[in-house]
């Protein structure tokens, strides 16, 4: 029992456990590969939760110190709480143990909130200007509000809540008392939060309108999109809120909070943004689209802009496109070596037919396609291309940039396509019936066709053509290959760690830590290389499906997709995304995490060493 952990002990104490639970835990623990902690297994098995333990050391007053409850809930090793303390006492000695795990990147300050919240019993707060209560933080000095930290939170009852940085800082807590009173209930809130929010507070409190003329809308405007073209962002979300106007960028696939702005400034920067690409000023009750060609000091960029009506205004999305100029190399897009080769002789190097680049929006379908493209291009043939827009500028080919404001639609630019004697034809993306049709007509002419799609797997992309009604002799005849791919976020090489995955994410892969022989999975700490995310930079995942003769007969058929995959791992060596990209994991390219996030699970994946001999790893 002495090596069971306070928290153990406690819920023992409380009958919230009982020893038969703890055996049977102690069993399944006993059996992993991984030495995880007994309070990990025992809530994979849903016997408690976080819930319970917080009320457990509520009840009791529980003082378990929170290096001791980071150890014993799995979240920090002995080794790290012991190279903290070191550094406490060598170099830190004015901080306290929680500030230097956050600070040495041993913890995300989110998860480390969120564990003293189970500590101390007190609620975990998101900040933001919403949820404060501005009567009561109208109590509270600017200046004071500032230093410390903490503001009133909005709560359903009469009684008063606090979000505190530091719930555990006396100076703070006899502040708060001396502008709120003394009875109060204490919540955390992250310490970026609680003074980004207040600053906002400070602004809309002053009673000092900005001065939103022509000249402060223009610099907003512009240091908005300068700080996502630096920022390397894809797209930008401005969105309107009743007392705010939040700014996100989407980095590596994932959005991140960039900035806050008053809402009074909301209708101006809307109109700017809206005479920048040429849309309707006036209208404000449909959403609009546009366009921006965007100048700045290293060149110029496309954006997309997307205008959608919401209840506090328009909500604008802007998708920079840039005009790459480095094209990635066929041989170092991220496939593993048999995948690649098969990839090359069955369906980049066939003269006909159709190869199809599947996946999400922004899952780097066209670096592909133009990977593919540079590989091939010589003197001896004619590529041409329609596009919508070009992202990548190629000498040699001819490239169509569709415009359908003057009518120049894929459809009218596909029929004069074909009479213009092209080898190889690149459509940006089949769209509707009447592109996929054109793809199909002209692949049976005897062109090569490249073309991309939006569907969750390659399967899918069959099965999607067949519901947009294309005949299906026409698919089997015309495809030679699809590719689906994803983009998963690389873990930060300066900040890798080596990791052992948990039960619940191996019950979330469907493997067994035998079926893992080999592996060497990582995680990123976070560190100032990777902004603190623990990613940096993205890695292509691909599920590469060659229509042999079986997989033809089986659409010609219209089986189920189910049925055609299982068709195609058995005979024509499908590796599936989720394959690969647990391949890619266990060679700590990216994270378990980042799989399970991205990637569709739509069979279980082999052992690691099938995956690893099909790859040619």
């Amino acid at each position: 029992m002495d090596n069971y952990g306070g928290i153990v002990k406690l819920l023992l104490s409380l009958n919230l456990l009982d020893s038969k639970q703890i055996l049977h835990a102690e069993r399944i623990r006993s059996k992993l590969s991984t030495p995880v902690p007994l309070l990990n297994v025992l809530k994979d098995l849903n016997v408690i939760s976080d819930e319970t333990i917080r009320k457990a050391m509520l009840d009791r007053g529980s003082c378990i110190r929170i290096g001791d409850l980071l150890v014993e809930l799995g979240y920090l090793s002995e080794s790290d709480l012991t190279a903290a303390f070191n550094i406490q006492k060598e170099k830190e000695k004015d901080l306290k143990i929680g500030e230097i795990l956050i600070k040495y990147n041993f913890i995300e300050e989110k998860l480390f909130n969120r564990i003293l919240s189970i500590q101390l019993g007190f609620p975990l707060i998101d900040v933001n200007v919403s949820v404060v209560d501005k009567k009561q933080f109208k109590r509270i000095p600017l200046r004071v509000a500032m230093e410390y930290n903490f503001v009133p939170i909005l709560t359903d009852d009469d009684s008063q809540l606090v979000a505190f940085s530091d719930p555990l800082d006396k100076n703070s807590i006899n502040v708060a008392r001396k502008c709120l009173g003394p009875d109060f209930r204490f919540a955390i809130g992250e310490k970026k939060a609680l003074h980004d929010t207040i600053k906002l507070l400070a602004n809309l409190q002053s009673g000092q309108k900005i001065n939103v003329d022509t000249k402060t809308v223009v610099g907003i405007a512009n240091s908005i999109l300068l700080s996502a073209l630096k920022s390397d962002a894809s797209d930008v979300h401005i969105e309107p809120f009743v007392d705010r106007l939040q700014i996100r960028f989407r980095e590596d696939g994932v959005l991140r909070h960039y900035k806050d702005y008053s809402p009074e400034i909301i209708p101006a920067l809307t109109s700017r943004i809206k005479i920048m690409c040429e849309a309707d000023i006036a209208e404000k009750r449909r959403h609009q689209g546009g366009r921006i060609l965007f100048e700045y000091d290293e060149g110029k960029i496309d954006v997309r802009v997307s205008f959608y009506v919401t209840v506090h205004g328009e909500k604008i999305v802007m998708r920079l496109l840039k005009q790459k100029k480095e094209l990635v190399d066929i041989h170092s897009i991220g496939m593993a070596p048999n995948i690649l080769s098969k990839f090359l002789e069955d369906a980049v190097y066939q003269p006909s037919g159709v190869l199809l680049v599947t996946g999400p929006t922004g899952s780097g379908k066209t670096s592909t396609v133009y990977s593919c493209i540079n590989h091939i291009k010589n003197p001896q043939i004619s590529i041409i291309t329609a596009e919508e827009p070009v992202e990548y500028v190629m000498d040699g080919i001819s490239q169509c940039s569709i415009d359908p404001k003057i009518n120049l639609t894929f459809e009218e630019t596909l029929r004069h396509i074909v009479r213009q004697d092209p080898d190889v034809i690149f459509i940006g993306e089949i769209r509707d019936f009447a592109s996929a049709e054109m793809a199909m007509q002209s692949a049976l002419t005897g062109h090569k066709v490249l073309t991309t799609f939006h569907t969750e797997d390659s399967i899918g992309a069959l099965i999607r053509l067949l519901n947009m009604n294309i005949a299906p002799f026409l698919i089997s005849s015309t495809i030679v290959s699809v590719l689906a791919q994803r983009l998963l976020r690389r873990v930060c090489p300066s900040c890798a760690t080596e990791m052992k995955l948990t039960p619940q994410q191996l019950k979330r892969l469907g493997c067994n830590p035998s079926d893992l022989y080999g592996a060497t999975f990582t995680k990123g700490r976070g560190c100032d290389e990777c902004k603190q995310t623990g990613y940096r930079g993205r890695v292509g995942v691909f599920e590469l499906l060659i229509l042999n003769e079986l997989v033809r007969d089986a659409v010609l058929q219209q089986k189920t997709s189910h049925e055609i995959r299982q068709l195609s791992i058995e005979h024509s060596g499908l590796v599936t995304l989720l394959e690969d990209g647990l391949l890619k994991a266990a060679n700590g390219i990216t994270s378990v995490d980042e799989l399970l996030r991205c990637l569709p699970k739509l069979s279980i994946p082999r052992p690691l060493i099938e995956i690893r001999r099909l790859s040619g790893e």
